[in-house]
């Protein structure tokens, strides 16, 4: 080998070196590319007696700095951090849907339970009883509002979903390609860097959408698996994924892989990241939860409302009917498994048993045999079984949380799968049912007087109609004592039992009590006197003798105002149940913008870890630049020597 031989070799080498080192350069903001080396190797030394002779240098090979084990580390967390930030920016849209102040839903529920008071204090002013029509209106339509806007943000989350889809099945397609290309190069002995880095590349903008597994195979090829083992990518065949409906119908609920034509649905706890991911967990969960808070509070006021002002009497003296859009078996959803779908013929219808009890949530029921089986309450996974103990009355399989199960059409068969949803859709519909001023049963329709003669110090706290019209037949309360009394509609021998007095509870108006209690009810305080006396009479019949008036009488307006106080919602007051609604949206946007803050800080570090070994450092560069130069410029000298010394000897052997 002469030096001629080496020089040039010498040259090549460095020329190579300074073409990579500029190569890195120019790629210093390529998102992927990995820090490129030439790894240089001396040839094999020529022996003579004298020792072996160096024969020069050679290029092994062109790598690529690449960890395997970081960059699949910063791509998990990348994915883990897609579906952290996409949830809390939902959540932050959920919560805005629901604001505090005069313009909140909150503030147009106290207004409207507030209005009565002035109609109470004045119940024959038409003004008062218009302001509080318009108060009721005002809240209907905010509920209605808010029904919408989460209809608008249902129809935003499904539109990303696609339009992800749509990118998942974009990269896999490119990824399929990339295969087949790397396959090809990888005939040739040598790493194809550049492909190498825009697989990866595409794989970690892959992730962005859905978590992976990557598989690497021995021509070079890598299968991506999603939802722990489904293959969306193997060699260069990609399969394609969509978003379908669930097992009871419910449209864009989950994620599926279809591969030779059948549609495999996935899993949604084994999607991992990524913003399909975060998407379908805030669609299934967080929304769901949303509108159900929503629903149950427009069906727990709506219920209380109507109830009450059914019990009134409005200014022509007929009973009151609903004030808002009254909650019925239409008003609830319950939906029949489609997948494998129900055998049996039943069908399954909602009702209110108690609105006070309610719970913010879907439910859903499994019959093990045609009578019995489970209700699983989804939000929190409590398994209740039926029939209940005690046992319920058929038709009624079941009452949990205040809903009633009622079954008819037919029978069930074991496996057969209901999705009861009893608040997804009473705020859409919700409307004010009048607008006359003089239809707002505000009335009692019973009345009580304190005896003429009385000289103890009875007082009348609450008087509250059950029925409406109650009973015609006035009842009189004597009272024997300060602990004891009588009554006249006790059979059959009229104030022949002596009743225990006990000032400040309820007095029923059926003997005994029945649940649920029928005619009415009345609290007195205060410590009567043997002899002195309280009546409960009708309030049309009074007035019908001329003795009272009832468009006077606001007893209902003051019944309704004090709904206020109904422990209605997890324990909290009727005015209370907004402010709930708002606490619980706000704490799962909390705990999702503070996931999203960890996940960001343990994706950025692993992302710089991953730079530190594949980035390009352009000092570093900068420098093999000058080193490489400096190498290629001796290495010129040593062919400019060679070529001199072969002058010399081609003149010398010319003489």
């Amino acid at each position: 080998m002469s030096i001629l031989n080496i020089g040039v070799q010498a040259l090549q080498a460095n020329q190579v070196a300074l073409q990579t080192a500029g190569h890195n350069i120019a790629n210093v903001n390529t998102p992927g590319y990995s820090r490129q080396r030439v790894v240089m190797e001396t040839n094999g030394g020529q022996f003579t007696g004298g020792g072996y002779i160096g024969k020069g240098v050679n290029i092994q090979t062109i790598q690529r700095n690449f960890s395997a084990f970081l960059t699949r580390q910063a791509t998990v967390a990348g994915a883990t951090q897609s579906a952290d930030t996409v949830r809390a920016d939902k959540l932050k849209l959920l919560e805005g849907l629901f604001p505090g102040g005069a313009s909140g839903l909150g503030a147009s529920i106290n207004d409207m339970m507030n209005a009565f008071s002035d109609v109470a204090s004045a119940p024959t002013d038409l003004t008062a009883r218009t302001v509080a029509l318009t108060r009721v209106d005002e809240t209907a339509s905010r509920m209605r509002s808010a029904s919408v806007q989460l209809d608008d943000l249902q129809a935003g989350v499904t539109q990303e979903l696609l339009q992800k889809t749509t990118a998942i099945n974009s990269l896999a397609k490119s990824i399929a390609g990339a295969n087949a290309e790397i396959a090809r190069a990888n005939g040739s002995g040598q790493p194809p860097n550049d492909l190498l880095d825009q697989r990866d590349q595409l794989i970690r903008d892959l992730n962005q959408y859905i978590q992976t597994t990557s598989i690497a195979a021995d021509d070079g090829t890598v299968g991506v698996f999603i939802g722990g083992s489904q293959a969306l990518v193997l060699g260069d065949v990609a399969s394609t994924v969509s978003i379908v409906s669930d097992d009871f119908g419910q449209p864009n609920a989950k994620l599926a892989i279809n591969r030779n034509g059948v549609a495999i649905t996935m899993n949604e706890n084994t999607l991992g990241g990524g913003e399909v991911s975060g998407l379908l967990r805030f669609q299934n969960t967080d929304l769901v939860e949303g509108r159900n808070l929503l629903g149950r509070l427009t069906t727990a006021i709506t219920d209380s409302v109507n109830t009450q002002h059914q019990l009134g009497l409005d200014l022509n003296g007929n009973p009151g009917g609903n004030l808002l859009t009254p909650i019925t078996a239409s008003s609830f959803k319950v939906v029949p498994s489609n997948s494998p779908a129900n055998a049996g013929t039943a069908t399954l219808t909602l009702g209110i048993s108690n609105s006070t009890q309610f719970a913010a949530s879907d439910y859903e029921m499994a019959f093990n045999t045609p009578t019995s089986g489970t209700i699983t309450r989804r939000s929190d996974g409590v398994v209740i079984s039926f029939p209940q103990v005690p046992p319920t009355t058929l038709p009624i399989l079941a009452v949990i949380d205040g809903i009633s199960i009622t079954q008819g059409g037919g029978a069930a068969v074991a496996g057969d799968r209901f999705l009861l949803k009893p608040f997804s859709t009473p705020a859409a519909n919700i409307t004010r049912q009048f607008s006359t001023p003089q239809a707002l049963a505000v009335a009692n329709p019973v009345v009580g007087q304190m005896g003429n003669n009385n000289t103890g110090s009875l007082q009348q706290v609450a008087l509250v109609a059950r029925t409406n019209p109650p009973s015609v037949t006035p009842v009189v309360l004597t009272f024997t004592g300060p602990n004891s009394y009588t009554r006249s509609d006790e059979l059959p021998v009229p104030n022949a039992t002596s009743f225990g007095y006990t000032s400040g509870t309820p007095i029923e108006g059926t003997v005994p009590a029945t649940t649920p209690l029928s005619q009415w009810s009345v609290t007195l305080q205060g410590a009567p006197k043997a002899g002195d006396t309280y009546t409960v009479n009708n309030t049309m019949t009074l007035s019908a003798t001329g003795k009272i008036n009832y468009k006077l009488n606001s007893g209902n307006a003051t019944a309704m105002m004090n709904l206020r106080d109904v422990a209605m919602f997890d324990g909290a007051a009727l005015t209370d149940g907004y402010a709930g609604l708002i606490s619980q949206i706000g704490i799962r946007a909390q705990s999702a913008t503070y996931a999203t803050q960890v996940s960001t800080t343990i994706a950025t570090n692993l992302e710089k870890d991953r730079a530190g070994v594949s980035g390009v450092n352009l000092d570093e560069e900068a420098a093999k630049l000058l080193q490489y130069q400096q190498a290629y410029q001796a290495a010129a000298k040593t062919i400019q020597i060679a070529q001199s010394i072969f002058e010399t000897l081609i003149q010398g052997m010319g003489r």
